[in-house]
């Protein structure tokens, strides 16, 4: 067993709070820290903001995309969408459907998240039949039969977690009913939409294995259940659903607002929330270096009030080892105290391996990102 070393020390003119009662005006507050937001941190009071950059050469770089404009992400099947971004255990993409599948989908290769970020559909799998709408997430265990019948054309954010399950978050001292009630979460019914959908019709299962594709046909349709019993199964909850735990006082740090747990990374939603009151409290996410955890935030709606220029659609990614936090803008709104709420609805992904970058995502990149903390300076 190894213990971290733990030391908290006080050096120089410094706050006895994180995130609250700076030591003077024009200060800023950097955290560093380990194990995401789990881990030994220290907090840094400097002169300039951070992340006052001027130049930047490499590649390890703040990035942004614009996933709106990727045009290979409208094909008929889920696996024929290229892969963004990955790494060995997390496999992002997005995938834009427009006509009902012909066939089935199962992914053998680990669970399934979709996050519905447009449009609607009827979602029949091997346990049932669920509508499905903009808001929602679904998550599909590990080789589910599925198919998707949409309403109007959908926008659906997919995250792979390979080799792996989703879980529910450990919630410890707020109780397991807090942030969301696991009473809200649905899962399929054998209903009549499904038993209409019975068939001895030929039907095929394009099955992903190792990133490869086979096609198993059968002479009926399998999505035949007539019912089931267990713990297993496909669910869905919607971002409306959560309640966000909140401090008038204190600014809490991302974990705070952790949806889903996978092996190797966690899903985190952030949703429509008052902000902090506290005259002496941070108001916008601080800055700080999240040195062991890649950050990928995919934008829902609302008004982005930590961003300038992003919009619906687009993907922010923050590698691990570098510092990042508001936009100056979006800093002096909060010393100001202009908006008493935020609006926005954002799905945050915290990789604790690195990331890599398709071609296909670098095709849509906003390649002037990293300097879009600098004042005035537009995103392109």
């Amino acid at each position: 067993m190894r213990r971290r070393i733990t030391y908290p020390h006080r050096e120089g003119s410094c706050s006895k709070q994180a995130h609250a009662d700076f030591p003077a005006e024009g200060i800023f507050e950097r955290e560093a820290g380990r194990c995401g937001f789990f881990g030994p941190a220290s907090h840094f009071h400097h002169r300039h903001a951070p992340t006052g950059w001027s130049d930047w050469e490499g590649e390890l770089r703040p990035r942004a995309f614009n996933f709106n404009l990727l045009e290979a992400s409208t094909q008929p099947s889920p696996w024929d969408v290229p892969i963004l971004l990955s790494n060995n255990e997390c496999k992002i993409r997005v995938w834009q459907v427009k006509q009902p599948m012909e066939f089935l989908s199962r992914n053998a290769d680990g669970d399934e998240l979709l996050f519905i970020h447009q449009g609607s559909a009827e979602f029949f799998c091997d346990y049932g039949h669920l509508t499905v709408a903009t808001g929602d997430y679904v998550v599909i265990p590990r080789s589910t039969n599925w198919r998707l019948e949409p309403h109007q054309p959908m926008f659906i954010l997919m995250i792979e977690n390979s080799e792996g399950a989703y879980s529910l978050p450990e919630k410890g001292i707020v109780g397991q009913h807090a942030v969301f009630d696991p009473a809200v979460l649905d899962v399929p019914e054998i209903n009549t939409a499904f038993q209409a959908q019975y068939s001895e019709s030929t039907t095929q299962v394009k099955v992903k294995r190792h990133q490869e594709v086979s096609t198993i046909t059968y002479p009926f349709n399998p999505l035949d259940a007539i019912g089931w019993h267990g713990d297993l199964s496909v669910v869905r909850l919607n971002w409306r659903d959560i309640r966000p735990l909140m401090s008038h006082r204190y600014h809490l740090p991302p974990s705070a607002h952790t949806t889903f747990v996978a092996d190797g990374f966690v899903v985190c939603t952030f949703v429509p929330r008052p902000i902090e009151s506290d005259p002496g409290a941070l108001k916008v996410p601080f800055y700080h270096n999240n040195d062991d955890y890649d950050e990928v935030l995919f934008y829902h709606e609302g008004d982005f009030f930590s961003r300038d220029n992003i919009e619906a659609g687009m993907v922010t990614f923050h590698p691990a080892g570098f510092t990042h936090g508001p936009h100056p803008k979006a800093f002096a709104a909060g010393l100001a105290q202009q908006k008493k709420r935020t609006d926005e609805v954002a799905v945050m992904i915290d990789t604790r391996r690195a990331l890599r970058f398709s071609s296909d995502a670098e095709q849509v990149e906003l390649r002037d990102y990293v300097y879009s903390w600098q004042e005035q300076k537009e995103v392109k």
